[in-house]
């Protein structure tokens, strides 16, 4: 009961706070007392602080606000993408506090070295949010794969098959496909819509359909494979073993061909060099039609590229939006919205932190010791 009643108070306070103890108990129906002890446990884990005399519209002297505290409970997100390594600490206000990125090349690696450099990361980023006076209280990965029960079951462009990744920190620990958690972080700290689908153009395209605030995994977690739509059929053969896959057009490898870096792409771009403007277009309409299908199964009000699909955006707005009106036109009118996402080429490290502050907010006694 006293588990519960944490979560209730400290999810109080994170969706509708700051507030007095005795806003806190009239809004959560529990008696001041329990709240007063309910708080000062909060406060002593770090979870909360009490500042600013205000009154909450009850009678008597003003109490004390009390708001999620930034000053000492932090949460891990990591993250192995194909030519990095990335880590960052969030605190429980979802403040970025931390931001580290190592470059790596990841692709058809030896996962035993990958995995002890991670681990490096790991050591030097909580040693300095430590440092900042930060406690880490959990830690999540996101990787370019499919996950079960802790183990990276296939991440084709790694090169990985049945890699146990579980067990990188002592601490809570959670690990989840990239572009479910990168829709996440769009989610947290992005634009802060609840209902969207979520594209993440990487060597591989994967999507996340966010739905309630919630992100739709599919029976056994599969969902989401936009990079394997067909586009055209008896194409080009794709990793996946089919023909004609989204991720022959418009990934990485297909956008970037012989040039090093979307940068340069970029620069490209900017310049109107014709090589580029026509990849795009091509990536962009490819990129249409595979969102075609999906808005006919999924039906999203709005449409969020990400990854290096973001700052490619400019180039890449105008083909999809053309495929898509082009197809959807008769039966829908509007297609939905696209939109670039608010969190770049940091959303799904962000998302992983990010499940780890919702596991905070959801189980404080277990998260916090408490």
């Amino acid at each position: 009961m006293r588990a519960r009643n944490l979560a209730v108070v400290l999810a109080t306070i994170h969706r509708s706070g700051p507030h007095t103890r005795a806003a806190l108990a009239e809004r959560t129906g529990l008696t001041k007392t329990t709240v007063s002890s309910l708080v000062a446990d909060l406060l002593e884990a770090g979870a909360v602080t009490e500042s600013g005399a205000v009154r909450g519209g009850e009678r008597g002297r003003p109490g004390m606000a009390v708001s999620l505290s930034g000053h000492r409970v932090a949460a891990l997100g990591l993250e192995v993408n194909i030519d990095y390594l990335a880590a960052c600490v969030v605190d429980l206000t979802r403040t970025v506090r931390l931001r580290r990125t190592v470059s790596a090349g990841n692709r058809n690696s030896d996962p035993a070295l990958i995995l002890a450099g991670l681990r490096d990361l790991v050591k030097q980023t909580t040693a300095e949010a430590e440092a900042e006076g930060l406690r880490v209280i959990g830690g999540a990965l996101a990787v370019p794969g499919t996950v079960e029960d802790g183990v990276l079951r296939s991440a084709p462009h790694l090169g990985w098959r049945d890699v146990r990744v579980a067990d990188l920190v002592d601490l809570p620990f959670a690990v989840d496909n990239e572009a479910n958690l990168a829709a996440l972080g769009e989610l947290w700290f992005g634009s802060g819509e609840t209902d969207f689908l979520y594209v993440s153009g990487e060597i591989g395209i994967g999507a996340g359909l966010v739905v309630g605030g919630t992100v739709f995994r599919g029976t056994f977690g599969l969902a989401g494979e936009l990079g394997h739509v067909v586009v055209v059929p008896d194409g080009p053969g794709c990793r996946c073993g089919g023909r004609g896959c989204l991720e022959v057009y418009a990934g990485q490898d297909a956008l970037l061909g012989e040039l090093a870096s979307v940068p340069e792409l970029t620069a490209r771009l900017e310049s109107g060099d014709r090589e580029a403007l026509e990849t795009c277009e091509r990536a962009g309409h490819a990129l249409g039609v595979a969102l075609t299908s999906a808005v006919h199964l999924l039906d999203p009000g709005r449409i969020v590229l990400g990854g290096i699909f973001a700052p490619l955006f400019p180039w890449l707005e105008g083909p999809v939006a053309g495929a898509l009106g082009a197809r959807l036109a008769q039966m829908r009118g509007t297609p939905p919205a696209v939109v670039v996402s608010r969190t770049g080429a940091d959303a799904a490290v962000l998302g992983a932190a990010g499940l780890v502050i919702q596991q905070v907010i959801a189980e404080p006694a277990r998260m916090l010791g408490l």
